[in-house]
């Protein structure tokens, strides 16, 4: 049997409470998942889980699905728990709103990593407990069971109290049969939406209407659901059992646990690295003392193989237009730098290998070539130049089939100078499987990762299945605008 665990879900009313709390006490919490927070005796909520999975040998192999927002986290901590960093798998969403849904994200793994066996989500099986007189059933899945075999009779989801009088809920572990797992796709091509696509809704399916025997285990004692719950349940909880194992009441969290690893970071700690390596070989004293902004805009100027278009974008963010050219740089040391406006833009998606290349190597020796005057890429940046000034006006004027057409160019122009060994074989592979779909396509930059738009809706849906099933990271994105205020704006 194969266990997955789902913890893609995005905590926005536990991360809401952590970022309002006036206590301050839980401010180091903000970003964590929830699987992650602390637990008690030093452990993480999922050390407790892991360690008892790992021990006992109950699964042949063991999955867990996150998001986006929340990969990096995992990554991390499987790396440090021995938990294979292969088997992290990624939803692709960033935001609540574009969640797949439970369901869909059961599919996801069985899909992408080609699972042929009975799966325990944490069914057939469905386990129960009888709700304490504090729980109301408009909370829970609520189950109705035939005393004699415990074949499960109906399942409701968070019903009202008048529907039925059962007070026996279900704790969302269930193991499913692999001949049951085919209904997943009948399931959620009925279930657009991903706030219908819970397990509860799958069940209530799969048995009022199906008609399918599934049966049920009813635990002993109560249960602790660490789902949609608040910061004053999570210090219930950590009181609770602190007291119980430890007889001693909890303390505040004071330490720190994995720190965020997102955006400009990782040129921040490419700097210090430089920094750290260039003190080194000068045999410079390195001091408490801050080096300046200016100093550090230097180094990573001089030292980092990202472009000056990296850096302008994170301090900007949104979308930038940026002019670049000689003149400008000679004149006032830097470019020109356009903030556009962000409202009606079309589905622009991203996707990424799961163990993405160094950018750095994409980028190749195209600056030796350009300082050397090599006469193709001295005009092919020129037409980039071109190519991004028309798709300016693409965007000025919402014509989105020429900003597609533009994006193709790019890639084009792009493989020509740079040559398919340097692209490699990755990149060209999410290329071509894009294009399969009908989906403008191009490089952002980085190695391991395409961007593209694609106007078919439909399209878009079989799209991102194909690059889910190739073992890709498949996301819509969700644009950011930082400041609309300043929209058009020059800086």
């Amino acid at each position: 049997m194969i266990c997955i665990l789902l913890v893609a879900g995005h905590g926005t009313l536990l991360e809401t409470q952590i970022k309002n709390d006036d206590t301050g006490l839980y401010s180091h919490l903000t970003g964590i998942p929830k699987a992650l927070l602390p637990g008690t005796g030093g452990k993480k909520i999922l050390d407790f889980w892991w360690e008892t999975v790992n021990m006992r040998q109950l699964f042949t192999e063991v999955y867990l699905v996150t998001n986006a927002d929340k990969y990096k986290h995992y990554e991390r901590w499987a790396t440090a728990n021995d938990f294979p960093v292969e088997n992290v798998v990624n939803d692709g969403s960033t935001t609540l709103e574009d969640r797949l849904g439970a369901v869909a994200d059961l599919q996801l793994a069985i899909r992408s990593r080609k699972l042929e066996d009975d799966i325990m989500v944490p069914g057939e099986l469905i386990i129960y407990y009888e709700l304490e007189e504090s729980e109301k059933s408009s909370s829970r899945g609520i189950v109705e069971v035939c005393p004699d075999t415990h074949r499960i009779s109906r399942f409701l989801e968070k019903p009202q109290e008048q529907l039925t009088d059962s007070r026996l809920a279900s704790v969302v572990f269930y193991c499913i049969r692999k001949d049951t797992l085919s209904y997943l796709s009948d399931f959620l091509s009925q279930q657009p939406q991903a706030t219908d696509r819970s397990f509860g809704r799958f069940w209530e399916w799969l048995i009022n209407e199906k008609q399918l025997d599934v049966f049920g285990m009813k635990l002993p004692t109560g249960f602790q659901l660490i789902g949609q719950v608040g910061l004053s349940d999570y210090t219930k909880w950590l009181t609770h059992y602190s007291t119980k194992q430890q007889n001693n009441p909890a303390k505040p969290i004071t330490c720190r646990s994995y720190a965020r690893y997102l955006g400009g970071l990782r040129l921040l700690q490419a700097t210090c690295k430089k920094f750290y390596q260039f003190c080194s070989k000068q045999g410079i004293c390195r001091s408490r003392s801050k080096p300046t902004s200016s100093s550090t805009w230097r180094l990573m100027n001089s030292s980092l193989p990202a472009g000056l278009q990296d850096r302008v974008v994170q301090v900007y963010e949104g979308l930038v237009y940026m002019d670049f050219s000689k003149k400008l740089m000679e004149e006032q040391g830097h470019g020109n730098y356009v903030s556009m406006d962000m409202s009606g833009l079309p589905p622009f998606w991203l996707a990424y290998l799961s163990d993405p290349s160094d950018s750095g190597r994409i980028h190749s020796n195209i600056r030796q070539r350009w300082l050397s005057g090599e006469p193709i890429v001295v005009e092919a940046m020129k037409t980039f130049a071109e190519l991004t000034d028309k798709a300016r006006t693409a965007l000025l004027e919402r014509d989105w089939s020429s900003l597609a057409q533009l994006m193709d160019q790019n890639f084009e122009l792009r493989r020509t100078v740079y040559t398919d060994d340097c692209l490699g074989p990755g990149n060209l592979k999410m290329v071509q499987l894009a294009k399969q779909f009908g989906s403008a396509v191009k490089l952002p930059g980085s190695g391991g990762a395409v961007v593209g738009l694609c106007l078919d809706n439909a399209r878009l849906v079989e799209m991102r299945q194909a690059f889910q099933e190739a073992g890709c990271v498949f996301c819509v994105i969700a644009p950011y605008n930082p400041s609309a205020s300043t929209v058009g704006g020059q800086h």
